[in-house]
């Protein structure tokens, strides 16, 4: 369960920001859109993030991805600079770390969890828990200095085999530390979806597709969504090693096997009487639309987040959907019979359809804006004073909550 993200210094970001799934005390939409954790912690099932074209919304999904990401293989990038972008429009940050703090819950324990780092090293690393009720020092890493606490002897011995330019926490999961290694396994669960281009999607999709059962329950998923496929196969085509360009294959070993893979989707055909039918194959890549292949690829994550617990981020969701699409996604969420296990779903929209109280608690609602210095500002729709009967999405477009473009008259645009 995901309770809070920070990221500063990072691309858009110049001052620590912070998205909390946390709920406040409004008793808006409490009984489907939240939930209670440990210690009568009361978390959002879902978030939704707008703002203005480059108001930093991807720039906060990317830190996410960025922090899952070096987690999992900072120890295996044993030359590679660290992939951090510091902001840049100050000369206050010129000098100064990227800062990144996660707070999570994971098999009904608390972490925080948090690093500073530029490209050539890290800075700081932190890691507590709260086992009971009181948070608990596991270590503090600083520049000349490790503190192991008494709760983590799994750390103890490892400082000397830590890069400057690898985590603390990968070294001690990569030497089994039992605490470490739960924790390893929690970033590997949490799912970030980045950018229209991201295919990472896709890929899970087709290995899941190679469970039946699990190709069944994606079926099923389509068919809700109306996009009219039956069924889907997967056709596999060896790629022989001669057929490449050479700058491919001299990073090939000659007993590799690389296999290419090919989508095909099935429809009704029907007869001239249109009683009787049969499947007609499809090319999925060629013949079907943006929306249905962006659906279908995101099928499994979201039904494999369901049914775990997990959670799924992602940026522009909206892309290319259909808004009651996006609607039937969150209300999944928000479902107990469909999501019995609490799992929570973060995304980036800019349909202004979804800006309604009808769906979203105002806590759930956080939006970006840039200042006139270039960086991002971050907040929630619930630190404003909204009336009760005030339209989320009308107050929204007409600039009451900030976050939108200023588009300037187009009166004098080629004039000289």
């Amino acid at each position: 369960m995901l309770i809070q993200f920070s990221v500063g210094n990072f691309k858009s970001f110049k001052d620590i920001a912070t998205i909390s799934l946390m709920a406040t005390a409004r008793k808006e939409h409490e009984e489907t859109n939240t939930f209670i954790a440990k210690d009568k912690l009361r978390l959002l099932k879902n978030a939704v993030i707008y703002g203005a074209n480059a108001s930093g919304k991807s720039n906060l999904i990317q830190a996410m991805r960025f922090v899952k990401s070096f987690v999992l293989f900072s120890t295996k990038d044993v030359t590679d600079k660290i992939k951090v972008t510091r902001f840049k429009l100050s000369t206050e940050t010129e000098n100064q770390p990227s800062t990144f703090e996660i707070i999570f819950m994971h098999e009904r324990i608390r972490y925080r969890y948090g690093f500073q780092a530029d490209k050539e090293k890290i800075h700081r690393e932190w890691l507590f828990y709260v086992p009971i009720r009181k948070e608990t020092r596991l270590f503090i890493r600083e520049p000349d200095n490790f503190t192991i606490g008494g709760h983590f002897k799994e750390g103890k011995g490892l400082k000397d085999k830590t890069r400057d330019n690898a985590l603390f926490l990968s070294v001690v999961a990569q030497f089994n530390g039992p605490i470490a290694g739960k924790i390893f396994q929690w970033f590997k669960k949490f799912k970030v979806l980045t950018a229209l281009t991201d295919t990472s999607y896709l890929e899970f999709t087709l290995r899941k597709l190679q469970d039946t059962e699990f190709k069944n329950e994606i079926m099923k998923f389509t068919k809700f969504a109306d996009l009219g496929i039956e069924d889907v196969g997967i056709e596999e085509t060896k790629i022989r090693i001669e057929d490449l360009p050479d700058g491919i294959k001299t990073k090939i070993k000659p007993d590799d096997e690389l296999v290419d893979f090919k989508i095909n989707a099935f429809h009704k055909k029907y007869d001239i009487d249109n009683k009787t039918f049969q499947l007609e194959k499809f090319d999925f890549d060629f013949e079907e639309s943006a929306g249905t292949k962006k659906f279908f690829a995101i099928s499994a994550p979201i039904l494999d987040t369901l049914k775990k617990g997990n959670v799924l981020v992602i940026d522009e969701l909206d892309a290319k959907l259909h808004p009651i699409l996006i609607k039937f996604l969150i209300e999944l969420f928000n479902s107990r019979e469909n999501n019995p296990n609490n799992a929570q779903l973060v995304f980036v929209s800019h349909n202004t359809n979804l800006f309604n109280r009808a769906i979203f608690r105002r806590d759930q609602i956080w939006l970006t804006e840039k200042n006139k210095y270039g960086a991002t500002d971050l907040y929630s729709l619930v630190e404003y004073k909204v009336r009760n009967d005030a339209s989320f999405e009308k107050d929204y477009i007409a600039g009451k909550y900030g976050a939108i473009p200023v588009v300037k008259g187009t009166n004098s645009l080629f004039k000289r």
